[in-house]
């Protein structure tokens, strides 16, 4: 299933907006890193529901 999902960088607040496929409870997305090489503190949101879920 396709899904819109919105990153926002917690350390620039720089902000994505991505689609993935959800399998499993879990998001892939090809997103890796933001810009400022922050690989980890990221504000993730589902078709505009706070979320949990951990990216690919």
């Amino acid at each position: 299933m396709r899904i819109k999902i919105k990153i926002r960088c917690k350390q620039c607040g720089e902000r994505f907006t991505l689609r993935g496929k959800k399998e499993r409870g879990r998001i892939e997305t090809g997103f890796k890193q933001c810009l400022c090489d922050n690989r980890d503190q990221f504000e993730i949101e589902e078709e505009g529901m706070a979320t949990g879920v951990q990216l690919n």
